[in-house]
């Protein structure tokens, strides 16, 4: 009868409905901006299948990187299995597409909340379009920062049989 082994793989079904916030969150950002002091930290594997970085940033963040969305962003485009951002990176912009089974953290320090997920499998994984070549500024009106704080971060390892 039961042998006790996850054949439904909930752990799997929870990260997919934790990488959902992560969606949402960037999909409210993409169509009104940041509310408030919301900001977010979003780390990734730079190498993970789909993900397009120049040159010169998988040179300089060849494992992992951490991009932080906060005062200034452009393009912001939320899609079902992927984002896309323009950021400047040295006075210099930059176009970064971002799978979110790529996603590896996910933190917003203005109401102390992050999530941290374990990197997607890439077998469904869609290769995302060209970027748009024209950037459209969306700015968080609150330039002030009064203090960065540490959010807590779930590890989903605590909700995983071992």
């Amino acid at each position: 009868m039961a042998s006790g082994k996850d054949l439904l793989r909930y752990d799997k079904m929870v990260e997919s409905a934790l990488r959902g916030v992560v969606r949402e969150a960037l999909a409210r950002a993409a169509a009104s901006g940041l509310p408030g002091t919301h900001h977010f930290y979003i780390g990734f594997k730079s190498h993970f299948p789909g993900v397009k970085l120049s040159d010169a940033l998988l040179a300089e963040y060849p494992e992992e990187m951490t991009i932080v969305l906060e005062h200034q962003f452009w393009e912001l485009q939320v899609e079902e299995h992927y984002f896309a951002v323009t950021l400047s990176f040295k006075g210099r912009s930059e176009r970064l597409i971002i799978p979110f089974e790529a996603v590896i953290s996910f933190t917003d320090p203005s109401v102390k909340f992050g999530l941290q997920f374990q990197p997607g499998e890439t077998a469904a994984m869609p290769v995302p379009p060209p970027a748009p070549a024209t950037p459209k500024v969306v700015e968080d009106k609150k330039k002030s920062d009064k203090g960065a704080k540490t959010g807590e971060v779930v590890a989903l390892d605590a909700f995983r049989k071992k």
